[in-house]
């Protein structure tokens, strides 16, 4: 049996209006994908759509992040080809955006650290242009709110008064 290789192609969606990322759907992004294939190559650019072509495998409308799946062989073909989306249709709404090329990588897993790495970059980036400390620890409290650090460090006092407890029982 043979194995088709893969590529993922990381996207970012960039909307003119930050409520434009509402109407981003899986749907809506595949056909805008392959609507752009079709332009760009034709009836050549279809075929190899067709069958185990481009697929969304990953979609955060809040983030914007699109995790597009295509072959090995084609994958070129798709990264010249995003550029020529220029909107994004979805329940009657036309979304004019873009999708910008983040990374290309062999598995869902290396696409998903380099979109741990561009995010701290990003968040540093973000952090040095504040222009006061107010604006900082708002942007710190955010990143707090929706990291583990406050769970691990419950679980390391736990871990603590569990030790202690049984140097106690053996004195």
């Amino acid at each position: 049996m043979v194995r088709f290789k893969n590529r993922y192609v990381l996207c970012q969606v960039v909307a003119e209006e930050p409520r434009g990322r509402s109407c981003i759907e899986e749907r809506a992004v595949g056909s805008a994908v392959k609507d752009a294939i079709a332009r760009a190559y034709g009836d050549y650019g279809l075929a190899c759509c067709s069958g185990a072509g481009p697929a969304v495998k990953y979609l955060n409308a809040y983030t914007g992040t699109v995790l597009l799946r295509c072959r090995k062989d084609f994958y070129r073909l798709l990264c010249s080809a995003l550029p020529l989306v220029r909107q994004l249709e979805s329940r009657g709404l036309r979304c004019p955006c873009f999708l910008s090329t983040l990374h290309v990588g062999g598995t869902i897993r290396s696409c998903q650290k380099f979109l741990i790495q561009y995010n701290r970059r990003q968040l540093l980036t973000l952090l040095q242009n504040c222009t006061n400390e107010e604006e900082r620890q708002r942007i710190r409290q955010s990143v707090l709110s929706c990291s583990l650090t406050e769970e691990q460090s419950h679980s390391g006092e736990e871990e603590e008064e569990e030790d202690e407890d049984d140097g106690t029982e053996t004195d």
